[in-house]
């Protein structure tokens, strides 16, 4: 770059601007060196519902804390469904049973369930969708969630915090609402130990999810996250099964397109470089980057694709 006939490289302007407070916040945190796998899964055919919808309906819970609600209506919106944004209102006793009772009745009817992101329960402690779950696993709500994906073909997802609801209530990687033990796959806190706010690269590792019926395996998106605990964790056994599954839908990768451990493309140290996943047949996915933060003149100043049309999948798998 050139300023008033000088020279600067923009590898040291760069490096000046990133690293100045490096030695009080410490950024480039040492991280595993060895290569990880990249996941190739192509998927060759996809669910259908057995009754179709001209506009399909969302459901979108706001929990208190949840901050994504409108940004994800919008998305929704935009792809051509409907979005019904049902405020979980937890301040007396009645006050949840009420909003138990009319998210049933609603859901009743519904297509689909998409949990926002947020800080639900600000997080604290060790908070990150603890009321969603609880809420999810009231009897009532849980067994029209069954009847949603087991009898009427419905599809649900969750992003940042609605993805950490979605793993502690086992709907990823189980595909229905289970306990979950010490041995189950889990999201906690980032290796670097605080917040992480950035953009990152993803590259579809399984296009099986009607989610992402519009993608091939390969594509990388560019995304916005924001969060504290994103790393996922799970048996290297379980790995393996949900590679081979076509469960692993998205992973973090570097400048070349590599899954890789490194903390400026893998923000959270997650294992495997995992970003997202499904449920077996693929009808339930979560993920963490805020892949519903698109529109029109973002990010102006980074270059890359941002729309994984995941909305848009959703949408025509209804019709």
């Amino acid at each position: 770059m050139e300023y008033k006939k000088k020279c600067f490289k923009m590898s040291e302007l760069l490096e000046r601007y990133e690293n100045r407070l490096e030695g009080v916040f410490a950024c480039n945190i040492d991280t595993p060196k060895s290569a990880i796998e990249t996941f190739s899964y192509s998927a060759d055919a996809y669910p259908s519902p057995a009754v179709k919808s001209a506009r399909s309906e969302v459901l979108i819970p706001a929990f208190p804390g949840t901050n994504c609600e409108y940004d994800s209506a919008k998305a929704v919106e935009d792809a051509g469904a409907k979005a019904k944004i049902i405020v979980i209102n937890n301040l007396t006793a009645d006050g949840i049973s009420r909003s138990i009772e009319k998210f049933a009745k609603e859901l009743e009817s519904a297509q689909m369930i998409f949990i926002p992101g947020g800080f639900s329960g600000a997080d604290e402690p060790d908070g990150s969708g603890k009321f969603i779950t609880a809420f999810f696993r009231n009897a009532a709500i849980k067994e029209q969630v069954t009847n949603l994906l087991e009898r009427r073909d419905g599809l649900m997802c969750g992003i940042c915090n609605g993805f950490q609801a979605l793993i502690k209530l086992g709907l990823v990687p189980f595909g229905k609402i289970t306990d979950t033990d010490e041995n189950s796959p889990t999201l906690t806190y980032n290796t670097i130990g605080r917040h992480q706010s950035r953009l990152v690269r993803t590259r579809v590792a399984s296009n099986k999810s009607p989610w992402l019926a519009k993608t091939n395996v390969g594509d990388i998106y560019t995304v916005p996250i924001s969060h504290g605990e994103g790393r996922f964790i799970a048996d290297e056994a379980l790995i393996r099964e949900l590679a081979k599954n076509g469960q692993i839908a998205t992973q973090y990768v570097d400048l070349d397109g590599f899954a890789t451990n490194d903390i400026h493309f893998n923000p959270n140290n997650s294992m495997y470089a995992i970003e997202g996943i499904t449920s077996p047949d693929g009808r339930v996915f979560g993920k963490m980057g805020h892949s519903e933060r698109i529109g029109s003149n973002l990010y102006k100043n980074v270059i890359g694709e941002y729309d994984i049309k995941m909305f848009a999948s959703a949408v025509e798998y209804f019709k």
